[in-house]
């Protein structure tokens, strides 16, 4: 049974992890810590915690008292974090996190998790989230709906963590799990890439034309569905970038060919076969 809870990183998903657990009916205790004082008060002013670490080794004595420990930073600070976890944790505990990606870390967790004595690791990506961060923008109901990816260490789950499965699907998600590698692979082409096109894009616009008048005139749904993305802050995806290189760059360049491809064909028939394999992908997802 779950009883108490720490979130470690309480910015937009840390916090909203906190507010959907207590919506799924949660009643044990949930702490939390954060570098950004500002962003730990803010997580309590909106009942995401009930209490918080004042510094690092108050949140490893909250550690050592929690039955599950979520780890919501950036994926560096994840594995930091693991290294710091590890002496400190022991048996009918659970860490898991909610990082971008995965390999990284189901690697380091095979070394420092799941033997005797020591704490049990399930790597997650919860597939949800906003173009800004912050506990201030923090949901209960972020994760309705949303997948909740795992790529677990062991194919013998323990207590523990068929009870955070149950908390998590509590919280409105479905959950799947995948291979680490495979799902780094698979998160690069359908998160990572658009990420990158539409940073890529708004930059290339805003070097191109700046405070143009003229693009706030003609700039209409296309445009900001298509540079949505490009909202986002580099340090959200600084480490992803950092962590999950070549599955990206082959998306890239995979991109890149096909751009080239559709420049040289836009006298041609082959310009209409992209589009109707864009319709069709299109269509499955309707």
């Amino acid at each position: 049974m779950i009883e108490r809870v720490l979130i470690i990183g309480t910015g937009l998903i840390g916090a909203s992890v906190g507010l959907a657990l207590r919506a799924a009916g949660f009643v044990g205790r949930i702490d939390g810590w954060d570098v950004n004082s500002l962003e730990l008060r803010a997580a309590v002013a909106v009942g995401a915690l009930d209490g918080a670490a004042g510094n690092d080794w108050g949140a490893l004595e909250l550690a050592r008292q929690a039955d599950v420990i979520v780890l919501a930073v950036p994926v560096l600070a994840i594995k930091d974090w693991m290294q710091r976890l590890a002496p400190v944790t022991a048996t009918g505990q659970l860490i898991t996190d909610v990082g971008s990606t995965k390999l990284e870390i189901a690697e380091l967790a095979a070394k420092l998790f799941g033997g005797k004595d020591q704490a049990v690791f399930l790597p997650g990506h919860p597939m949800a989230g906003k173009e800004s961060g912050g506990a201030m923008l923090a949901e209960g109901t972020l994760f309705n709906n949303a997948m909740w990816l795992f790529t677990p260490c062991s194919d013998l789950p323990a207590p523990i963590e068929k009870d955070w499965r149950m908390w998590v699907g509590l919280m409105g998600t479905r959950s799947l799990d995948m291979d680490a590698a495979r799902h780094d692979e698979m998160c690069a082409w359908v998160s990572h890439l658009p990420q990158m096109l539409s940073t890529a894009l708004a930059a290339l616009l805003e070097e191109r034309f700046g405070d143009a008048p003229e693009i706030a005139a003609i700039g209409g749904r296309a445009l900001r569905e298509t540079t949505r993305l490009g909202a986002s802050p580099y340090s959200m995806w600084r480490d992803v970038a950092m962590t999950n290189t070549t599955p990206i760059a082959d998306t890239l360049l995979a991109l890149e060919q096909r751009l080239t491809h559709v420049r040289e064909n836009l006298r041609t028939p082959g310009l209409r076969e992209e589009f109707d394999l864009a319709n069709k992908f299109r269509m499955r997802r309707q």
